[in-house]
């Protein structure tokens, strides 16, 4: 089923691991939650053993070589191509790297190959190619490279990277050689999708993205379901969340997403639709506090993202934040986000645990940010809001067969991040030409606030759908936030994304579904410029103790498809930002993004305490996957995937390049 690296592969991976251990010395670190206080750098501080860097996922690294004094030099260490890594080029990647041991382990190309990189060099160590079943590799729903592998040791020498392949297996590799574990499932490989609930589990239903989360000898996998904009039918899997043994492979337990008869929630489903609908999964990344013994899942929307006539009621636990016990999957809270999602906003990220001051008393969090444009913050122990989430009136549907929930819990604080609902006040007007065009474009449309429905693609009023903002790409995505837990601040890129939500009837020969997406896109005025005023792309920083806006900044400058728009001729633009997937980075000195795929290349250095560049260096192509870095051999790097159309997808190090020398 699964071919392992040959012998060459392992002979030379003992002798280039046994040269680089020679100079690393590192240990495990755990989530920095020291708010306001001075945070010693410790052995493993240098280490990115998560996608998140820490089980918080903060995203945050001490590290100080690289500084707003010397960030200018930034220039290229090396670079690692990925073309040949799969059937055909990967351009679209969102790999992240991980840095343990003095080792970079990473996945590659559509076969989603594992991958060992020396990280001063970017040579190639050894590889794993996983050869599983063809009709699973070629059927499943989330066809790319994955945003990389995992990390587990039993402290005694037994470390294994756990890849989750393309067709839903899980192994566990020898982290010096790439060769399966023997001892874990069937030599080293675990079929996810035997015995998976439901009476059948059709090929290609489900499949994975994001690394599953190891905590001590618990490794909790994050399911990931074909997306729900046009599904074949009313019925598909569910996507529970499942913890394996790290040693064994073995299941240890699973937590339902959609309840089954007599459970907590099943309520939730009218007319038995728990029965058959599924999705429901979590396809970004769990957080885990070890010292709680508790894991946050960020749950999705139920089939389909915009009709749920086929699944009336709330649906617990779909959109919602749970808190279970990572050792048993038992739950200790939820908190339903979005009531009967028919906007696809479910949970896009990992929530973010900090410790912070709030009121003057330290407070345990979970900030879970979202599409909408909103961060939800709750007591991590109990699940209460920090800050009053009452129950708001919105607008309810017409689409037939559909009903809505008449409310939806708006956070009284941190204020809102991104664009929310479109009127005319907020429409873009550049010039008075723009302005009248896009009054245009919106007068077949209906809009309002957040949470407008969405509505028929040739309704009786004579609209053909409804314009959201934001969209379902839009707020913050799988490109995640970063949090610095010495400043208690979350810097949240964003996107304003517009989406058109319009359901119509399908055709027999496509769904069973009475609707489902007309698959329309929103308009823009003269074809390129966004229907609301800029910025488009934006950074907000935001004070998770007082829940209150520091500062936003556009990221990135106009588009130049937008500049050169002949109507646009001779005005002078403000800076936009790009309405991209932004991936970022904090350390102790500095913030960094970068404008995502085929946004400019470059990466750009804020300072954090009041959004200015610093200095923006230079890329190969522009940022597709979130940035990362690390400390080896005295030299701090930061790492990231870049890409774009016509270039294929490549793994980037920059580091500082040597001072200029006065003549």
């Amino acid at each position: 089923m699964i071919k392992s690296s040959n012998w060459s592969r392992f002979c030379l991976a003992i002798f280039v691991f046994g040269l680089t251990s020679i100079y690393v010395i590192s240990c495990q670190t755990t989530p920095d939650n020291l708010q306001g206080k001075k945070i010693p750098i410790k052995q493993g501080d240098g280490e990115w053993r998560t996608l998140g860097r820490d089980l918080a996922f903060t995203r945050y690294s001490p590290l100080d070589q690289i500084n707003k004094n010397n960030v200018e030099r930034l220039e290229v260490g090396w670079r690692w191509k990925q073309d040949n890594y799969g059937p055909t080029p990967e351009y679209y990647a969102q790999t992240v790297p991980i840095y343990v041991d003095g080792m970079l382990y990473a996945t590659a190309g559509k076969r989603r190959t594992a991958i060992a990189i020396d990280p001063s060099t970017g040579e190639t160590i050894w590889t794993y190619r996983p050869s599983e079943d063809e009709e699973r590799w070629d059927k499943a729903p989330r066809k790319n490279s994955g945003r990389g592998v995992s990390f587990w040791t039993d402290g005694n020498g037994d470390n294994r990277i756990i890849l989750i392949t393309r067709g839903f297996y899980l192994v566990a590799l020898n982290a010096e050689t790439g060769i399966p574990v023997p001892s874990f499932g069937n030599q080293g490989v675990v079929d996810m999708m035997e015995g998976w609930r439901g009476e059948t589990t059709p090929v290609g239903n489900i499949g994975n993205t994001s690394p599953p989360t190891v905590v001590d000898d618990v490794i909790i996998v994050p399911p990931s379901l074909a997306a729900g904009f046009r599904p074949k039918s009313k019925t598909n899997s569910p996507g529970d969340v499942v913890g394996y043994d790290a040693r064994t492979g073995n299941i240890l337990w699973k937590f339902k997403t959609v309840p089954e008869d007599g459970e907590e929630g099943a309520e939730t489903w009218e007319q038995n639709s728990k029965a058959y609908t599924g999705n429901s999964g979590v396809w970004t990344s769990i957080s885990v506090d070890p010292e709680l013994g508790y894991a946050y899942l960020p749950v999705e929307a139920p089939t389909n993202d915009y009709y749920g006539g086929h699944r009336l009621g709330d649906n617990l636990f779909a959109n919602s934040l749970v808190c279970i016990d990572y050792k048993t999957g038992e739950k200790i809270w939820h908190f339903q986000i979005v009531h009967h999602d028919v906007w696809d906003y479910d949970n896009p990220a990992a929530p973010i645990l900090a410790d912070v001051k709030v009121d003057g008393q330290e407070r345990k969090i979970v900030v879970q940010n979202t599409k909408q444009g909103f961060s939800y913050v709750f007591d991590r122990i109990t699940g209460k809001p920090i800050w009053e989430m009452p129950e708001t009136d919105v607008i309810p549907t017409d689409v037939p067969g559909e009903r809505t929930s008449l409310t939806q819990p708006i956070p009284s604080k941190p204020a809102p991040w991104e664009h929310q609902g479109i009127n005319e006040s907020n429409l873009v007007d550049f010039t008075p030409a723009v302005r009248k065009e896009a009054l245009l474009l919106m007068s077949n449309h209906r809009y309002g606030p957040l949470f407008t429905p969405p509505s028929l693609s040739e309704a009786p009023d004579g609209t053909i759908g409804t314009i959201q903002i934001p969209g379902a790409n839009g707020g913050v995505n799988w490109n995640m936030t970063c949090f610095d837990p010495v400043l208690g601040v979350n810097y949240i890129p964003s996107n304003t994304s517009i989406s058109k939500l319009a359901v119509r009837v399908p055709e027999p020969d496509e769904s069973d579904m009475d609707y489902f997406s007309a698959g329309l896109r929103a308009p823009r005025v003269f074809g390129k410029i966004p229907l609301v005023k800029p910025p488009w792309g934006r950074i907000t920083a935001v004070d998770m103790g007082r829940g209150e806006h520091i500062w936003m900044v556009p990221n990135g400058d106009t588009p130049e498809d937008i500049k050169s728009l002949p109507e646009l001729a001779n005005i002078e633009l403000p800076k936009t930002g790009k309405a991209n997937r932004i991936g970022s980075l904090v350390t102790k000195t500095l913030l960094f993004a970068g404008e995502g795929y085929n946004g400019s290349p470059y990466l750009h250095a804020y300072d954090k305490n009041s959004g200015a560049v610093v200095s923006s260096a230079t890329l190969p192509s522009s940022q597709s996957g979130m940035p990362m870095t690390y400390m080896h051999n005295n030299v701090q790097y930061i790492v990231m995937t870049v890409g774009g159309s016509g270039h294929p997808a490549e793994l980037v190090a920059l580091k500082l390049g040597d001072p200029a020398v006065e003549e």
